[in-house]
């Protein structure tokens, strides 16, 4: 019977309620984003709930393959971080667990997901896109909510600008208005003032009723005139107690057809796409092997470079053989032998002759660009089926190995890895995308661009995990440079329990020998001129200073298992590394550990001063 390992089920019961919690928040996320790149086109048109929410419903689903793979890192780096933290990563490695075994299901269930995410990009994806630019589209197109305001000209009515001084909301009057008509074109506008008026939808949601009290209106009548040029154009002025007009506002929500948008790339699967890409590249290929032709049959001086022979039932086109001369012709004598104005005429009718074959053919390569420009966008759209599913494996050897290596949990530093690492990827998506969709770079590598920059950040940071790294250990780097500089402190303490015991006399008998390097190193270094000292002060590699390391280093470490304070202080203050810069430094120190073991013995102090 089979079944599956307690540890495998650790790992998927606490990686899969994480991953579902981080994949809803980075969907609300760029969701949020969606919205606030769209909400000129949605607010103030009166929508129902139902509407937006459907847009919304298909929004999300469009959004999947950014927020996916930002989901998988950041869950990533959490479970692995909360494992390290609480060194549930080190028992299972001390167990004999590998990191690749403790990889493993959750490996299986990446694998299963970027399986899944492959049909979702190919079946669901291009149905949710469909749905949502349409959607989109007839929002766009749809007339904003009536809600006229005071003081301004309000133009969202079409030929029609109102201007209303004040309202009463509660009665729904409109005092002192001013309406320009401008339906019919602004030269025969309309101008009509009110004193008072009301202004509803009509039932059908298609007109407006207009209800306008003591007022003026002025037409022009040019178009009643008989004479359009006349100077004086006559005009109608009429006054009115009541006057009612009907305005044509679709106020109803109108949705487009998605038969448009579904014949766009994004509306195909990748069978579509593969014919499209296919019908597309093979009539750029015909028509460029057409145009190939007429440029090669183009004629030259009035004389074709190919001749059309009828052989039977068929006509070939062969090459005109050439034409030996005895004497090669002279074009400068055959030009200024006619006279000056028919030398003008020539030159003007090459230029115009020039220019329209240069027309004729500029408008041929925008037809061959927009072609071209169709087989890139459906190529592209056909690549981005594969890359969802791969940018999910290559997060997860990430997010894993990462979170391995830092062993921080929580929310905190996660999140803001994840985000830089998304961003680096948003961004070399982004531009591979903008190369790939101009024709600066092929389709298949501007789209895998960002894949190919981080799969070897992802083969890395397994690598180093595996073999247990401190790669992003920020205080091997801080030791690592204080160690190249000399500075880095040492961080000795007292120990509870010792191999061996240190005595002073023992100590003094290493200390001694140590100090009379130093001072014979001081002496040497001072005796020794300044051209010498450069390449010594560049390199740090001199044999003096190599033994004086080497007896430093035995020293400090049998000096360590010392219970005295005093002293384990005084082994701090030793430089990681003997320089001429410090030298004084390695001798003071020495001599200070000098004194302290004659102190305790009972001897004299001496009075030395090795680093003068």
């Amino acid at each position: 019977m089979f079944r599956i390992k307690r540890l495998y089920l650790y790992m998927l019961r606490s990686y899969v309620p994480l991953l579902l919690m981080t994949f809803f928040i980075c969907l609300f996320i760029v969701l949020m984003q969606f919205l606030w790149r769209y909400i000129d086109d949605l607010v103030g048109k009166g929508l129902t709930i139902d509407v937006i929410g459907e847009l919304f419903f298909y929004a999300a689903l469009t959004m999947v393959p950014m927020a996916l793979p930002l989901a998988i890192l950041l869950a990533s780096l959490m479970i692995f971080g909360n494992l390290g933290e609480k060194f549930e990563l080190t028992a299972m490695k001390a167990s004999g667990i590998s990191l690749l075994k403790v990889m493993s299901p959750l490996i299986i269930l990446i694998s299963f997901v970027a399986v899944g995410a492959f049909f979702f990009q190919n079946n669901v994806l291009p149905i949710a896109q469909t749905k949502m630019w349409t959607l989109l589209y007839s929002m766009r197109q749809k007339s904003p909510e009536l809600e006229i305001p005071e003081g301004v000209f309000y133009s969202q009515i079409p030929g029609y600008n109102f201007y209303v001084e004040s309202k009463d909301r509660e009665r729904g009057t409109l005092y002192n208005m001013m309406i320009y008509d401008v339906s019919r074109g602004f030269d025969n506008a309309r101008v009509i003032l009110a004193d008072s008026g009301h202004l509803k939808s009509a039932d059908d949601k298609i007109h407006l009723f207009l209800q306008l009290h003591n007022g003026e209106q002025f037409e022009n009548l040019r178009e009643s005139s008989g004479n359009v040029n006349q100077g004086n154009q006559p005009y109608r002025r009429e006054q009115f107690d009541t006057k009612e007009i009907l305005l044509a506002f679709d106020a109803n929500f109108n949705r487009m057809d998605e038969s448009g948008m579904r014949n766009q790339y994004v509306g195909k699967n990748m069978s579509e796409l593969q014919a499209t890409i296919d019908s597309v590249g093979q009539r750029v290929d015909s028509i460029g092997s057409i145009y190939a032709r007429d440029i090669s049959h183009s004629t030259y001086v009035r004389v074709s470079e190919y001749v059309e022979e009828k052989r039977g039932d068929t006509i070939v086109s062969m090459r005109r053989p050439e034409v030996a001369m005895a004497t090669p012709i002279d074009i400068d004598s055959l030009f200024y032998k006619e006279n000056p104005s028919k030398t003008r005429s020539y030159l003007t009718m090459a230029t115009n002759r020039a220019s329209s074959i240069r027309q004729e053919y500029e408008f041929k390569s925008y037809v061959m660009d927009e072609d071209r420009t169709t087989i890139r966008r459906h190529g592209i759209e056909m690549h981005k089926k594969f890359t969802l599913s791969f940018a999910c494996l290559v997060f997860f050897f990430i997010g894993a190995p990462l979170g391995a290596i830092i062993r921080k949990g929580g929310i905190g530093t996660p999140l803001v890895i994840s985000v830089f690492l998304f961003i680096f990827y948003y961004i070399i998506d982004n531009t591979g995308y903008k190369f790939a969709r101009d024709g600066v770079l092929p389709v298949w590598e501007g789209i895998w661009l960002s894949s190919f920059v981080l799969l070897p950040l992802g083969v890395f940071l397994t690598y180093k995990a595996m073999r247990d790294s401190a790669v992003l250990n920020i205080d091997a780097y801080k030791n690592f440079f204080r160690r190249l500089r000399g500075k880095q402190q040492r961080e000795l303490e007292v120990k509870e329990y010792a191999m061996e015991d240190v005595t002073p006399r023992e100590a003094l008998e290493r200390l001694e020998p140590l100090l009379a390097d130093c001072r014979q190193l001081t002496e040497m270094w001072k005796s020794l001129p300044a051209w010498k000292r450069l390449p010594y002060r560049l390199t740090l590699r001199h044999k003096g200073f190599d033994r004086l390391q080497a007896r430093m280093n035995e020293t400090i470490d049998f000096l360590s298992n010392s219970k005295n304070p005093k002293a384990i202080r005084l082994l701090n203050s030793y430089p990681y590394k003997v320089s001429p810069r410090n030298l004084a430094q390695v001798a003071q120190t020495t001599n200070d550990l000098a004194d302290l073991c004659r102190e305790i013995i009972g001897e004299q102090p001496k009075d030395n001063h090795p680093g003068d």
